[in-house]
């Protein structure tokens, strides 16, 4: 079992439109309402892959309850830590002439009280997870240490932990050792102060990660693929060419396909093949995690991995 662990969770609305332009009035073709959040993107891939996952982090007000009720309705597993502010609520516009764009709100004040509950929740639930997964942004009254002091409990309860956040976050997590993070290249070029846009700065990126004690790091770069590294290698795998509807969510599916083959023992090489197969499938349609299982297999048979 997985612990997806998302802080800062949203209610996601998809609005499907034939075409975008600011300012004008524009007439949905679907509208698509899902419970939303990295780690519950992470989740949904991961049951899209017949794995097992338990959905974690804060939920307030109406709109937290509607999140665990979209969550239900999908399947997913979950143990809310209720606060008192109201979840946040996401808007992304898709349409025909351009990629998605995403409207997200900041999310509901936590408390360091609010923080102490979330760590007690999951240290109650740990015992039963393989892999724990943090995803996303932190909630507004968040700080570093609220951060550090859960990623500490979970390194020390001795299970793998992945994290994919960006920013200040993971900035704090890059001074965590024995943490595994997923991340795009804009995110880790940011943290490091050097631009990660293609495979040789991707390769650099994963040296100087190496050389800060992180237990292993993958770095996506969207068409180039996606990079590995960990004590046990590296590697670098290419999807094949498919027409993208929507990229939101798919370094979710990303991370979804790359623990879900960890949890069922997989090795790292065949982990990262899966984990690009099921980013791309994603992108094939609009929503987080949202692919078809047929077309993840048929994808993943045509991933090329190789060690660099």
């Amino acid at each position: 079992m997985i612990i997806c662990l998302t802080p800062n969770p949203a209610i996601d609305r998809t609005i499907i439109l034939p075409s975008l332009v600011l300012g004008n009035v524009h007439r949905a073709e679907q509208v698509i309402v899902a419970a939303g959040g990295k780690g519950l993107n992470v989740a949904r891939a991961i049951r899209k892959l017949d794995g097992e996952s338990l959905c974690m982090g804060f939920a307030g007000g109406y709109a937290g309850h509607l999140l665990a009720d979209l969550a239900q309705n999908a399947g997913l597993h979950f143990s809310w830590t209720w606060i008192d502010s109201e979840t946040r609520t996401c808007i992304i516009l898709v349409s025909q002439n351009g990629d998605a764009t995403e409207i997200d709100e900041p999310g509901m004040p936590v408390s360091k009280s609010d923080w102490k509950r979330l760590q007690q929740n999951v240290h109650r639930q740990i015992s039963s997870a393989n892999l724990v997964c943090v995803c996303g942004s932190l909630p507004p009254l968040s700080s570093a240490d609220d951060l550090q002091e859960l990623l500490s409990m979970l390194v020390n309860s001795g299970k793998q932990v992945w994290v994919d956040t960006s920013g200040k976050a993971l900035d704090t997590v890059l001074t965590s050792p024995s943490i595994y993070i997923k991340v795009n290249g804009h995110e880790i070029g940011k943290s490091l102060g050097f631009e990660v846009e293609d495979v040789p700065s991707a390769k650099r990126a994963l040296r100087i990660l190496s050389e800060r004690g992180l237990a292993g790091a993958a770095i996506t770069l969207g068409a180039a693929g996606a990079l590995l590294a960990t004590n046990e290698g590296r590697w670098h795998a290419q999807a094949p060419r498919v027409r993208v509807v929507s990229t939101i969510g798919s370094g979710d599916s990303f991370l979804g396909g790359l623990v879900s083959a960890l949890d069922v023992g997989k090795d790292w090489s065949e982990a990262l093949r899966a984990a690009v197969a099921a980013g791309t499938a994603n992108a094939l349609s609009a929503g987080g995690g949202q692919f078809a299982f047929e077309e993840f297999m048929h994808i993943r048979e045509q991933v090329q991995v190789e060690a660099w």
